[in-house]
């Protein structure tokens, strides 16, 4: 990519001004529904808030503005992204977590967001895409490689591909007044066979059917819904819902969004800032006055001293984008020396009586391990064909060592029927349920919090085999309790 000379832009600081009012008004609208299934039937702030709600959303590009502005020349670059994830965030969320432990494993970009990582879906690089639109207003390519560089360190796939959009769509609207036209740039940037382009097509053709944004949402759950909340496809789909629904109406925009579902805060955030950048004006005083103008962050953002307004944050924004002058970012890429550690374990097969009827908590159960045969599995996550299964019964162990005594969550999260012993005790057991391995959100029975003292332990679980057989997959994971339920790195040893 070539030097890039900035486009004039007509009322640009009022467009940028618009897109963090948007972000602020409709992540404070959704934050109090995130994750609930839906449908909602908001049409304003429900409790009405006396200020913004912190979010994630907001908070890592403020993040990366600050880290910008302190640079004598600002350049975006892996090291940028690096040194924000390691120094400046404390999220423990989902892909946030992964990222953190894949940094501290010494998995860097971009390997650090596909690398072991269940939520590469997840909507967390989604949510930041308003950032490089602004510093690249008018130019969709641009603000596209800014928004891949970033999304990279903790997604990848549709995860990376719906900040791409998003940016796109996002630059685009400072110039362009038709949503269709926006929304037809933001395609372009998108693989035809990627996931997010089909549901995106899928929603334009079922809104121009029917013109119900209830049934649409049905529909874009029947063939799109996922168990993960914060997946991207389903959420991307709702965004796009709701902008064709409002018909360039921020109220009305903002609220469908939210009421949706899922991940309630993002989505309407992200409709509130692009319909900011198209219409700032757009934004009445009902939804302004409540939330003032100051910019409040999550305590988990550390070491930074952003404005202490939107106003101020806004013009920080504009003085990035005079100072980066239009300059590409630098690309992150694959180190071949890299190589990502495996995780051993042991695995075996027997036929087991653990899973009659009752076989939860009904009666004391006896760890028996049958013949084990020593296994790396590439990561945390394992993906495993039953096919060949004859038995019952899978077995698998992991042994992980504390360099100190830590409150510990233990996690071991599938979709099967499984039982889990710590250290030769039962630890906890489920007959069968949704995936969601992050330690601060993981289902119920599918983790202890403990005090382990330092030195080895070992995790036993035992999965009911399958019927019929197919592919299962589990994720196992250490966290510390005391450190924000942060994956701890580096604990899986042989035995």
């Amino acid at each position: 990519m070539t030097q890039n000379r900035p486009i004039q832009i007509e009322n640009y600081r009022e467009k940028i001004m618009g897109c963090w009012l948007g972000k602020a008004v409709g992540g404070t609208l959704g934050m109090p529904y995130e994750g609930y299934a839906g449908p909602l039937n908001l049409n304003f702030y429900d409790p009405v808030p006396e200020t913004m709600i912190a979010n994630d959303d907001l908070d890592l590009q403020v993040l990366w503005a600050c880290l910008l502005d302190a640079q004598e020349q600002p350049r975006i670059s892996p090291e940028l992204f690096i040194k924000g994830w390691r120094e400046h965030i404390d999220f423990p969320w989902d892909e946030y977590g992964a990222c953190k432990r894949n940094l501290a494993d010494g998995i860097m970009p971009p390997l650090s967001g596909s690398h072991d990582n269940w939520f590469r879906n997840g909507m967390g690089a989604a949510i930041r895409s308003e950032l490089w639109a602004c510093l690249a207003p008018g130019n969709p390519e641009l603000a596209a490689a800014y928004a891949r560089e970033d999304a990279c360190l903790d997604h990848a796939d549709e995860g990376l591909l719906a900040e791409v959009w998003l940016a796109a769509m996002q630059s685009a609207a400072f110039i362009e007044q038709d949503l269709r036209k926006i929304i037809e740039i933001g395609q372009s940037f998108l693989p035809k066979e990627s996931e997010i382009h089909a549901a995106a097509q899928d929603t334009l053709t079922w809104w121009e059917q029917s013109h119900d944004w209830k049934q649409v949402r049905e529909q874009i759950l029947s063939k799109y819904g996922h168990e993960n909340f914060t997946n991207v496809t389903e959420n991307l789909a709702f965004t796009l819902l709701a902008l064709l629904d409002g018909a360039g109406d921020f109220s009305r925009s903002i609220c469908t969004a939210a009421n949706c579902g899922k991940d309630t805060d993002c989505t309407a955030a992200t409709v509130g800032a692009l319909l900011g950048i198209m219409h700032p004006e757009g934004i009445t005083e009902k939804w302004l006055q409540p939330i003032g103008r100051s910019l409040v962050i999550s305590r988990e953002i550390t070491g930074i001293q952003p404005p202490a307004t939107l106003d101020g944050f806004t013009d920080m924004v504009m003085n990035l984008r005079k100072r980066l002058a239009g300059q590409p970012p630098q690309m992150a890429k694959p180190d071949p020396t890299t190589v990502l550690p495996p995780v051993p374990a042991s695995i075996g097969f027997a036929d087991v009586p653990y899973f009659g009827h009752g076989w939860q908590f009904a009666q004391p159960v006896e760890l028996k391990l049958p013949t084990m045969q020593a296994i790396d599995f590439p990561g945390t996550w394992v993906e495993f064909d039953t096919a060949e299964v004859e038995q019952n019964a899978i077995f698998v162990r992991y042994d992980f060592t504390l360099k100190a005594t830590t409150t510990a969550r233990v996690l071991f999260n599938t979709h099967e029927n499984c039982k889990v012993f710590l250290d030769g005790k039962l630890a906890f057991a489920r007959e069968s349920g949704r995936m969601a391995p992050s330690p601060h959100r993981v289902p119920p029975n599918q983790a202890i919090d403990t005090e382990l003292a330092a030195g080895p332990h070992t995790l036993v679980a035992i999965i009911k085999t399958p019927e019929p057989r197919k592919q299962i997959e589990w994720v196992v994971a250490v966290s510390d309790r005391n450190d924000n339920d942060q994956w701890i790195p580096q604990v899986w040893t042989k035995h």
